[in-house]
């Protein structure tokens, strides 16, 4: 049950997460979570007693659902944005989820150095998509940095959790599907094997507009397409799948 005793700044707000009775402060002006994001907690697959890392965890949606939806030890969200980092760290304390949760301000690229190597079970991440040939950059920083390769690339993210994951450590990730090819490059360079992969389509006759990604370290080569997940039903109603996923 949520702590309501937290102080909440100038466009600040707290949204429910429909799990555990938990919430996540948000700035309605800076970069909020998006959906992407919630389907990588719904993909990720997290046992009992596993350690998890969230690369780039901006206000911590991910350790915190996973959290919620799974019984790993111990999470932790690594985060490069203090102001976001902060957010996190009060949505921890407002949840109760402090003994389980860290939130660590850091840079991706040294990530391997933050942290012991191979120390954790999963790593996740919900990069940002575009390279500098990939569309106009936001003009609010927080949110350029969220969604352009700003301050890491494709090959820091990859190469990161590579180092972070323990031998058969697995590595989840959710990106856009016209980087497939250098997705898979960059895993594979990095002995990061993909074995699961689903493709997210926003209708059914609509192509697909994001991937989720789980690859394995030191994995033997085979991967399984799961069948795709649709968003919506029609417009502005979800699939059930999708419903779910948000445990509405």
């Amino acid at each position: 049950m949520m702590n309501n005793n937290i102080t909440l700044l100038e466009n600040e707000r707290i949204d429910d997460l429909n799990r555990c009775g938990y919430g996540i402060i948000q700035n309605t002006k800076k970069f909020c979570f998006g959906m992407d994001a919630v389907l990588l907690s719904g993909f990720a697959t997290v046992r009992e007693g596993e350690t998890v890392l969230d690369m780039g965890t901006g206000t911590g949606i991910i350790p915190i659902l996973l959290e919620a939806k799974t019984k790993g030890a111990h999470f932790t969200g690594l985060e490069i944005q203090e102001e976001s980092a902060d957010m996190a760290r009060r949505s921890v304390i407002m949840n109760g989820q402090e003994e389980k949760v860290d939130i660590v301000t850091g840079d991706i690229k040294e990530a391997s150095k933050i942290f012991k190597p191979a120390s954790f079970d999963v790593v996740t991440c919900n990069p940002p998509y575009m390279n500098d040939c990939h569309g106009i950059k936001n003009e609010h920083m927080p949110k350029a940095i969220a969604r352009h390769e700003i301050l890491c690339t494709l090959d820091d993210v990859v190469r990161e959790a590579a180092r972070l994951t323990k031998p058969n450590g697995k590595f989840f990730m959710v990106h856009r599907p016209f980087r497939l090819v250098e997705i898979i490059n960059a895993l594979t360079s990095y002995k990061l094997e993909p074995k699961r992969m689903k493709f997210v389509h926003p209708f059914i006759d609509k192509e697909p507009n994001m991937v989720l990604i789980e690859a394995v370290r030191g994995g033997n080569s085979m991967i399984k397409i799961e069948k795709p997940l649709i968003v919506y039903k029609e417009q502005g109603v979800y699939t059930d799948e999708i419903y779910d996923i948000y445990g509405y």
